[in-house]
């Protein structure tokens, strides 16, 4: 905690200042007091909950009929992978996800394919979901067939249980997410808003495990900004043992120490996130090499999937395009973008800043990435809302996404399928998805070249002037 007063987004932001006048208008200048940093924060831990909570009402639907009906799972939005999973990746029996026994992997031959990150909390959550329910002895639930499952007398009510208490994680990984994200800028914990309310938080908050990972990366932002390399690194680390873009924000690191000559704290950053990775994925490997080798093989060897460009060139040219044509063209791109980002980053007259690099490094892997699942939003929301701190330009984004969110759905649901079975409007979906994308690419990009329309520089420039008028006083007893 510092002393001084924080922005007010009422008077810096013209949304925020229009939306202000229903409840009396902008803040006033004697508003500013020692103690609205608490009650910044308190109040955003309190959206936050109110936007998860918005979320899991949304959800009621599927979860009074634990997922099983497959057209309203679709057309009511309400769709998660969890209650499949714990079934078909044998979380109901609280078999190790990364178990090389023959008689488990013959009975459960699909891998979780996620990172360690996941594997370890989702089979965490499946001993807490056993504590809470009478669930039959895992001896017993062997002798039925993996298939029956859904139709054991009780399953159902487990199965709810089990989302109970991995979305009662989310929730506290959202709020950790939102108070580290509103300590970044000590003067500017309202950016944290844009997180806090966020529409896609609330529409994919419980879709998959993606959360987690999210927590991690807000939490690096936050060290960073509290020149901590060495918990930075742990923090890179531990995101990328959950998912792996996490990683991407090394490459922002590395934009900055170079710029600052802080070779140092680079070096202490990269190997706190290696050893941080390798040690939360020694117990898989030591276990389970082959198992844990699955994320890595089933992500190689996946095609164009659902949300990507690579799909809709696929489906309006009529062509296929293989696994290895994605991955040759993706990787190329991308390692193109990074170089440009590197460009960018270190010919700008001033450093830009870590949560702008690391979004514009994410969202250059997404464009291209073979496979777009609506919640990879989450990926972008903690960099985007600190790298632009600006409610138009973040509710022209998320309008976008909340499109194609609604539009994924339909897509599966075919409800969007014309008379010859193709589905243009889903593919308008997707461009309209990396449009917006690219739109918030270019804000970025133009606010690391031309900083004086950063928000957080105006903020620092202010401060520095601030600053120099309290010395002048001092300076002039002095002489």
């Amino acid at each position: 905690m510092t002393d001084g007063p924080v922005t007010a987004p009422a008077v810096e932001d013209p949304v925020v200042r229009t939306a202000s006048t229903a409840v009396g208008g902008p803040l006033g200048g004697h508003a500013h007091g020692r103690r609205r940093w608490f009650s910044a924060v308190g109040l955003l831990l309190l959206l936050t909950s109110l936007t998860f909570a918005v979320g899991m009402v949304t959800k009621q639907g599927c979860y009074n009929a634990t997922w099983t009906n497959g057209e309203s799972r679709y057309t009511q939005f309400c769709y998660s992978d969890l209650p499949y999973l714990y079934i078909d990746r044998g979380l109901a029996e609280h078999e190790w996800p990364y178990s090389s026994d023959p008689e488990v992997r013959a009975r459960y031959q699909q891998v979780m394919e996620y990172p360690v990150g996941i594997s370890y909390y989702a089979w965490a959550t499946s001993y807490v979901t056993d504590w809470l329910t009478d669930s039959p002895h895992e001896d017993d639930r062997h002798l039925e067939e993996v298939s029956s499952f859904w139709g054991l007398p009780g399953m159902h009510h487990e199965i709810r249980v089990f989302i109970i208490v991995n979305v009662i994680g989310f929730a506290v990984a959202a709020l950790l997410s939102v108070w580290f994200l509103a300590r970044t800028h000590r003067r500017r914990p309202w950016d944290a808003a844009a997180f806090a309310l966020a529409p896609v938080l609330a529409a994919t908050g419980i879709i998959n495990w993606d959360m987690l990972a999210v927590v991690f990366v807000a939490g690096a932002l936050w060290a960073w900004s509290r020149d901590r390399p060495l918990l930075t690194g742990i923090l890179i680390g531990l995101g990328c043992a959950t998912k792996l873009y996490p990683l991407f924000l090394l490459g922002g690191l590395v934009v900055i120490c170079l710029r600052h000559r802080r070779y140092y704290d680079l070096a202490v950053a990269s190997l706190a996130t290696v050893l941080a990775w390798v040690l939360t994925n020694l117990p898989a490997m030591a276990t389970g090499l082959e198992q844990w080798k699955v994320f890595w093989s089933f992500n190689s060897e996946r095609g164009p999937d659902l949300g990507s460009l690579w799909l809709v060139a696929q489906q309006a040219g009529d062509m296929a395009i293989s696994a290895q044509t994605v991955n040759l063209v993706s990787w190329a791109f991308f390692i193109a973008w990074c170089s440009g980002v590197l460009i960018i980053g270190l010919t700008a007259r001033e450093t830009p800043r870590l949560a702008q690099l690391g979004f514009l490094i994410v969202a250059g892997f997404l464009l291209v990435n073979k496979v777009y699942s609506p919640q990879y939003v989450l990926w972008l929301l903690p960099l985007a809302v600190l790298a632009v701190p600006r409610w138009r330009d973040q509710l022209i984004w998320q309008a976008g996404e909340l499109f194609y969110f609604v539009a994924v759905w339909w897509y599966l649901a075919d409800v969007l399928a014309g008379s010859g079975g193709d589905q243009p409007a889903y593919w308008f979906a997707i461009l309209l998805r990396v449009g917006v994308e690219i739109y918030l690419i270019a804000v970025v990009v133009r606010e690391i070249y031309e900083p004086w329309r950063d928000p957080v520089r105006w903020t620092e420039a202010s401060l520095e002037a601030v600053s120099r008028r309290d010395l002048q006083p001092h300076e002039m007893s002095e002489s």
